[in-house]
C-alpha cells in the first residue's frame, strides 16, 4: 500500500493565553485517499526560533515501561553534530487529527498530557539539502528523503 506523505515547516501565528506568538511548526500529512488524511503538527525549535519548552529529552520514550511510541536515542548518542551547527530541528508533537471527508477525529495520543510530553519530543537532523531534496535523520533512527513538490 502506498500513501503520499507531506511535510511542511512553517512559521505560524499561534495564540497562547491571549498572546499571539510566531512559532515554527512541522506539519506532517499522510494522505489515505482523495478525501482522507492524518495531520499531525509539532512545535519546533531551532537556533533562530527557540522554544523554551523544548528541553533535552530525558527518557527513551517508554511509557510505564512499555514501548508504545518507539524508542528514541538519548544522552551522548543524541548529541547534535558540532561540525553541522544549525542542522537540527527539535520538536514536540502538539496535536493531530484524522480527516475523513470533513469528519474530524482527534489523534488518539494525548500529546499535551504531562505523562506523554517527554515521550513526544524528538529531533531531525538535516543531512542534505538542495532546492529539490531534503534528507533528514530522526531521533529514532529513521531516514527521511523528501522531494519538493513542483
Amino acid at each position: 500500500t502506498k500513501y503520499n506523505i507531506y511535510q511542511d515547516i512553517l512559521l505560524k501565528n499561534l495564540e497562547d493565553d491571549g498572546d499571539v506568538t510566531e512559532r515554527l511548526v512541522v506539519s506532517q500529512v499522510v494522505k489515505f485517499g482523495e478525501t482522507s488524511q492524518l495531520c499531525v503538527d509539532a512545535l519546533a525549535s531551532t537556533s533562530q526560533y527557540p522554544l523554551e519548552e523544548l528541553t533535552e529529552r530525558r527518557g527513551t520514550g517508554k511509557i510505564l515501561g512499555l514501548n508504545i511510541l518507539g524508542v528514541s536515542k538519548i544522552g551522548e548518542e543524541a548529541k547534535e553534530d558540532p561540525n553541522r551547527p544549525d542542522s537540527r530541528i527539535d520538536f514536540v508533537f502538539d496535536e493531530g487529527n484524522f480527516d475523513f471527508g470533513g469528519l474530524n477525529i482527534p489523534y488518539p495520543v494525548p500529546f499535551r498530557l504531562p505523562l506523554f510530553r517527554d515521550a513526544v519530543k524528538g529531533w531531525i537532523d538535516v543531512t542534505y539539502l538542495s532546492e529539490r531534496i531534503r534528507i533528514s535523520r530522526g531521533n529514532k533512527g529513521t531516514t527521511f528523503v523528501l522531494l519538493k513538490e513542483e
